[in-house]
């Protein structure tokens, strides 16, 4: 006899990403919105503090391919990155160090005002710098949307996700040598850590364009080995208990500037980027639960509305040096929204390295949630109002 019992556990996961497809797809048809927002809700519903459909614990396994499907878009975003173009106006960088700034120290005194530890205030605050890719990829791709906001606002994710990590890293280095006492395991975690990974991502950035050339292949189709790389990077980064963030970042960033150009049929790496894509948005929002959505809401709203403000005042500070519009800076700034995936990928990889820091974050989880449904709506209404998307689309969306 079959024990359709243990069938139903071992295909669990497949099914909730089809379940989530499909609503996706009914909710893009319905509402126009992105389809990113029904993954998530798909994902929170299932969840095993939900409705228990998936199951309790989630397995290295789930981690490593949530940080595949993450991993795959870093390096998009990464390869998107152009180097002249930073160089040549600088005031991208001072933008993103304003908006990083601006971030750190209002989500730092905001949760100092609540009376919690100095330690809990300066991790959120660091993870609060970043504005994850992970939305902003997806979204870009379905608007097709192109022009000075999507560039601007895809470059200072990078750069913000690189500099959330490093801060972040040191501060569960301070926060790992208060606890053990050693110096050497806090200096480990952190700056190690670092350096290994952007190694890491370095050495894959040479060494597979280098193959693609010797291998003729530089003018066909390499979706394949990209993402062949992709996957061993992120692998081995998870292994060697590296930051697959930074490693992925920097391999696309490198794979760009050694001339190998992706054709325009590879953005998002089709349908695997697709499938992975469904996988990550459920696995985040899976990791969630109601009760800490709950006990979280006020203080949760609360970063979001002055991480947003800090955001957008970056923006706004350097937005007519840097070259545009108040207009379009406040866009940018706006754009800036989502962080869920990096957050929740980066929490629980501290938590794989054995420091289990996730359960201190009530709010967080607020965060997490509001911003998986929320942050791509305000990404897609960013970009039109910017005049960034289509006409045919736009049409689409108008009310």
């Amino acid at each position: 006899m079959i024990d359709l019992t243990l069938v139903l556990a071992d295909i669990r996961w497949p099914i909730a990403i089809l379940i989530a497809w499909f609503f996706g797809e009914i909710w893009h048809m319905w509402t126009r919105l992105p389809r990113i927002c029904a993954y998530a809700l798909a994902g929170f519903v299932l969840a095993p503090s939900q409705s228990g459909f998936l199951p309790q614990f989630q397995s290295a396994t789930m981690l490593l391919l949530a940080n595949i499907a993450f991993g795959l878009i870093l390096f998009e975003c990464g390869y998107r990155i152009n180097l002249r173009w930073m160089r040549a106006n600088p005031w991208m960088i001072a933008t993103s160090l304003a908006e990083a700034i601006f971030t750190f120290a209002a989500v730092y005194y905001l949760i100092r005002w609540f009376a919690l530890p100095v330690s809990t205030a300066l991790l959120l605050a660091a993870l609060s710098m970043a504005t994850s890719p992970a939305a902003l990829i997806r979204v870009v791709n379905e608007q097709n949307s192109s022009g000075q906001v999507t560039e601007r606002v895809l470059h200072l994710s990078a750069l913000n996700c690189v500099l959330a990590v490093f801060v972040y890293k040191i501060v569960v280095g301070l926060v790992v040598f208060r606890t053990s006492g050693s110096l050497w395991e806090a200096s480990y975690s952190s700056l190690f850590d670092l350096a290994a990974s952007v190694m890491l991502g370095v050495a894959f950035g040479f060494a597979i364009p280098g193959l693609l050339r010797y291998s003729k292949r530089t003018s066909q189709d390499s979706t394949l080995a990209f993402t062949v790389s992709v996957i061993c990077v992120v692998a081995l980064a998870h292994s060697l208990k590296l930051s697959p963030v930074l490693a992925a970042l920097t391999f696309g960033l490198f794979a760009r500037h050694r001339r190998i150009v992706m054709s325009s049929s590879q953005r998002g790496f089709g349908a695997l980027g697709d499938l992975l894509s469904v996988l990550l948005f459920v696995f985040i929002a899976a990791t969630l639960e109601w009760k800490q959505v709950l006990a979280g809401i006020g203080l949760g709203l609360g970063i979001i509305a002055v991480r947003q403000i800090a955001k957008i005042a970056g923006n706004l500070l350097f937005a007519r040096i840097g070259g545009i519009s108040w207009r379009k800076g406040f866009l940018t700034g706006l754009a800036s929204t989502p962080f869920s995936a990096f957050v929740i990928l980066v929490m629980e990889q501290t938590r794989y390295l054995g420091i289990s820091l996730v359960d201190q974050f009530a709010p967080l989880a607020a965060v997490a949630l509001t911003l998986e449904i929320f942050a791509p709506v305000l990404i897609q209404r960013a970009l039109i109002w910017a005049h960034e998307v289509p006409e045919s689309r736009e049409y689409e969306h108008a009310p």
